[in-house]
């Protein structure tokens, strides 16, 4: 063979070589992946079989954490202190104020303390779904909400950077990351109605950037709310787990025994800044409708009906629905107000009380608050109302939720001046009137009715959270046009029975049931 065509065939050799390696490594990456898939279906086919509890944990493992990822956030901070990856109300759970000057103390490394300082994050999250070469994760708001760049570290090591937030809702505190890879495995949903007290359940993420790490423990609380995570405006309604759950485990999943997503991790309870045994985690029936919304709008749309409402179960509620309305059951939600030009202006009246939504019967405000949540705008429904001493369903239809809800209900509110006479309930009043309500700086007052000046601090009334600039415009259910009518109201009930006031105040009207000591 001629020197030259034995090079040329040499040459050609070692292309083919080379092309038949670079497919030789993706037909092995796919293979791999192939065998990867298949291994989760099949354990999560065993998992229904399968008695022995350690058995049971370590197929958990193999079955969810192919689909953990943790999340790396850079966002830049306006002001003196960092706020990534967690609010300042957890900031406060996990970096006490030791030294007193009001602040979380952050551990060094946490963050840049200057004004505008760039600040780097940490937490974890969930791929919920594969599609096209994408990947959704579902994580905490806390985590992801406001990232300017996100690094996504996967379970098999890889790093992603072309992570974008979709959508983030600080109300629920979730939020949505698109990726673009192949061979992801995404986790699958579960149904956190199912839960009862004494589930073992199992926490995945990175606590502490501890990557891949698992607990395990049981639901030890349903339906917790008023946790303060969120605020006045969000939506609590947490898992409360004993499984260990640190900084860092924030977005990450809570998982039943079935290997599927049962709650998204997302804070804990501690004096110290360490797992103290209490956790909470987003229920997944919750956390699947806010991202649904947030893959496919960027933004959760929330139904509202206008109303301010209260439990019937409250010590200082249970007293007027049973004594002026003539409830006698113990579970419910009371109407104490409804705001003009909103669904439930016309329909529902304060004093109402709301047993059921749709045939479900409806035990508290949370639930209630909720379901309507849930609920798309310009959808139907249908209330079961205890109103005039007898049941009668109400008809309505949901709308959208305004961005600012405090701006669309009316707004009132008052000051202290004393003018006018009290009675024996420790209130000093004076009827209403424009110049009145403007020198008290009042906003949007009612046109009628009787303003209470000034509150004997040891009084029942005051007991009962009456307070200066309130306005009574009903006793006992019965308009009240003058603080001349209150008094003369007043004068006419048994007080050691109690009467009902209709109160109206910076933070809209409600129900208030005083006794008198006497």
């Amino acid at each position: 063979m001629k020197p030259w065509r034995k090079s040329l065939t040499t040459l050609a050799l070692s292309a083919a070589l080379a092309g038949g390696g670079y497919l030789g490594v993706e037909m092995f990456r796919d293979v791999q992946f192939a065998h990867a898939e298949q291994k989760v279906e099949a354990t999560r086919e065993q998992l229904s079989k399968i008695e022995d509890l350690a058995t049971v944990f370590k197929m958990v493992g193999k079955a969810v954490e192919p689909s953990v990822v943790n999340i790396d956030v850079k966002k830049t901070v306006h002001g003196n202190r960092p706020r990534l990856p967690f609010d300042e109300d957890q900031l406060r759970r996990w970096f006490p104020d030791r030294d007193g000057d009001g602040q979380p103390d952050l551990p060094p490394g946490f963050g840049d303390q200057d004004d505008n300082a760039l600040v780097l994050g940490t937490g974890s999250g969930v791929i919920m779904e594969v599609s096209d070469g994408s990947g959704y994760i579902l994580t905490n708001n806390h985590v992801a909400g406001g990232a300017e760049e996100l690094t996504i570290t996967l379970s098999d090591g890889r790093q992603i950077t072309n992570a974008k937030v979709l959508g983030a809702d600080p109300k629920s505190d979730l939020a949505v990351v698109k990726i673009q890879a192949d061979h992801l495995i995404a986790a699958k949903w579960g149904d956190s109605s199912t839960l009862q007290q004494g589930d073992w359940v199992l926490a995945f993420g990175s606590p502490f950037r501890y990557i891949g790490s698992m607990t395990h423990g049981i639901i030890s609380a349903l339906n917790r709310t008023n946790v303060g995570i969120l605020g006045a405006g969000g939506y609590e309604d947490f898992i409360q787990t004993d499984a260990p759950i640190n900084p860092g485990n924030s977005g990450g999943p809570l998982v039943n025994v079935h290997a599927e997503v049962i709650g998204i991790n997302t804070a804990i309870a501690s004096r110290s800044g360490g797992f103290q045994g209490i956790g909470f985690a987003i229920p997944s029936n919750q956390a699947k409708v806010v991202y649904e919304q947030l893959k496919t709008k960027g933004k959760m749309e929330r139904g509202w009906l206008g109303i301010s409402i209260a439990d019937v179960s409250n010590p200082r509620v249970e007293p007027v629905a049973r004594n002026t309305f003539g409830y006698e059951g113990k579970t419910g939600v009371l109407v104490q107000d409804t705001f003009a030009g909103t669904p439930a202006y016309g329909k529902l009246q304060p004093g109402d009380i709301i047993t059921g939504l749709n045939g479900k019967a409806v035990e508290n405000v949370n639930q209630l608050r909720n379901a309507i949540a849930t609920t798309p705008a310009d959808t139907q429904i249908t209330l079961e109302v205890f109103r005039d001493k007898k049941t009668q369903q109400v008809q309505l239809t949901v709308g959208a939720q305004p961005e600012d809800v405090m701006a669309a209900a009316t707004g009132q509110g008052g000051s202290q001046q004393a003018t006018n006479p009290g009675n024996a309930l420790g209130l000093e009043l004076s009827t209403i009137t424009p110049e009145l309500a403007q020198r008290l700086g009042m906003t949007n007052p009612p046109e009628t009715g009787a303003v209470v000046l000034s509150v004997d601090p040891k009084s029942p009334a005051a007991a009962e959270g009456i307070r200066p600039g309130d306005v009574i415009t009903k006793v006992d259910n019965q308009p009240v046009k003058s603080a001349e009518d209150a008094i003369a109201a007043l004068n006419k009930v048994d007080l050691n029975a109690g009467v009902t006031l209709y109160i109206t105040s910076r933070e809209g009207s409600r129900f208030v049931f005083i006794k008198s000591e006497k």
